[in-house]
């Protein structure tokens, strides 16, 4: 019987998908037992949005939070998600504290640590990889999904073989915007599987209608395991239900090792959880949608809403389609990054201004500036004739790995935040988002932290 495994993303990735990541650690903690019985290959529980969700909007340590988990889950490897030399922020960090931060990853409860990077450049995943293996963990290395012309299966057959050689211990094909086929998803599955011999693990988004078919044609492949999400948080943007999935593969022959009984334990609880947040209006119904033109325009369903968004906002909505068909050509001319943060935000914000100012490239944000300067890494191709001067004139692009020109930067990270850390730990969650972890620290350390002088006698009065 042909096996695959399941690792479930409903504590991470579903719920960022579908809540912005507002799922308390208290909400969780009612459901880690059964998760842990269940039978998962892996449960993907921190990193990604979390981090920043604890900190800006629930005020949480991320820290306990991992630790509580890996105190309640015993038996079921616990996965994060970070984003290579970018950490889990949207810039590049120095190695020293890209490596402390992978080592208190795994010395809280992480694993396996799956690290991606925007443009699939090895160089930005070289430090999380030495120091995920060095410190005792699981290097999952995943290659940002797109297409393009130059994203062809023998491009990504090539980037999971440099994958294996800096140290991948497994390969993940991370699908961000679900617009992995049926059929090039079992070709790229069957190239990878007879190029290198290491687990491979398919991850994709319900987003545009096809993530199930996907699914089934990769377990023919040969996948050894693919992402799937509690039916509470399943769907749409997020991934295909883990329930159904299971009926229908172990119905296929496929050996899951999943009880069900214990996902619907699981399910019960996390569907009052979800309706919790329905009735707060955090949960968009547009969540839920299915959104094809995200296979017509090869565009994550989260920046076809985001556009809209912004468009509305400035009062030009009529312009969505117009801004839609600017997006791959902007994204041809920059040598076509994989949209997946950060590369997809700064896409998308360069096909609006081109449109707004009528004038494609007149007005360019500073992070594409950087970009075309060759710091957030390599472009998957070249970039288009004549755009690098009209970005930035006549000035030189960096060649070397853009961290190599960043010092050492954990010294003055203790330093600034000296006066709220007790732990390396805490001086992490400064460096990953400074204002809001010195809120959050500077609020547990004070009680006064983040009160107005003027406003301190009537504060301790109500008291």
């Amino acid at each position: 019987m042909a096996k695959i495994r399941i690792t479930e993303t409903v504590l991470r990735d579903g719920q960022q998908s579908q809540i912005a990541t507002r799922m308390t650690t208290e909400q969780m903690l009612p459901v880690l037992e059964e998760l842990d019985n269940a039978g998962y290959h892996a449960l993907e529980v921190w990193g990604g949005a979390t981090f920043d969700s604890c900190l800006r909007f629930l005020n949480e340590d991320p820290w306990e939070r991992l630790r509580t988990i890996r105190t309640a889950v015993k038996k079921t490897k616990l996965q994060m998600l970070l984003r290579g030399q970018n950490i889990l922020g949207y810039r590049n960090y120095s190695d020293d504290v890209v490596r402390l931060f992978v080592q208190k990853s795994i010395e809280n409860g992480i694993d396996i640590i799956r690290i991606f990077d925007a443009l699939n450049d090895p160089r930005n995943l070289q430090t999380a990889v030495s120091a995920t293996k060095e410190f005792g963990g699981h290097a999952q290395v995943a290659i940002s999904y797109t297409t393009s012309p130059v994203h062809t299966i023998d491009y990504f057959v090539e980037l999971a073989k440099e994958y294996a050689h800096i140290g991948a211990d497994s390969i993940c094909i991370k699908d961000m915007a679900g617009v992995l086929t049926p059929n090039t998803g079992y070709e790229l599955v069957k190239a990878i599987k007879a190029a290198i011999d290491l687990p491979l693990e398919v991850h994709t988004h319900a987003t545009s209608g096809i993530s199930e078919m996907t699914y089934l044609k990769v377990a023919e492949a040969g996948a050894d395991i693919i992402d799937t999400a509690v039916s509470s948080f399943a769907g749409g943007t997020s991934q295909p239900a883990t329930e159904s999935l299971i009926l229908a593969l172990e119905d296929l022959g496929f050996e899951t090792n999943i009880d069900l009984k214990e996902v619907e334990k699981v399910a019960s609880h996390l569907n009052k959880v979800r309706d919790h947040f329905r009735q707060e209006g955090l949960l968009n119904p547009k969540v839920k949608d299915v959104e094809p033109k995200t296979l017509i325009y090869q565009v994550p369903g989260g920046m076809l809403s985001n556009l809209l968004s912004q468009l509305s906002e400035q009062g030009l909505a009529d312009k969505y389609e117009e801004v839609l068909a600017e997006v791959p050509r902007v994204r041809a001319d920059l040598g076509y990054p994989p949209l997946v943060t950060p590369l997809s935000q700064m896409v998308g914000t360069q096909a609006l201004m081109n449109v707004i100012s009528g004038e494609r490239f007149k007005v360019v944000p500073n992070e594409i500036k950087d970009y075309v300067r060759g710091l957030y890494g390599r472009p998957p191709a070249p970039l288009a004739p004549g755009i690098k001067e009209k970005i930035i004139g006549d000035e030189k692009v960096i060649t070397v790995r853009p961290a190599d020109l960043i010092p050492d930067q954990l010294p003055d990270l203790r330093q600034e935040i000296a006066q709220y850390a007790r732990s390396e730990e805490d001086v992490l969650s400064y460096a990953s988002f400074p204002k809001q972890a010195r809120d959050f620290l500077g609020r547990r350390e004070d009680p006064f932290y983040d009160v107005p002088l003027q406003n301190i006698s009537v504060t301790i009065d109500i008291e």
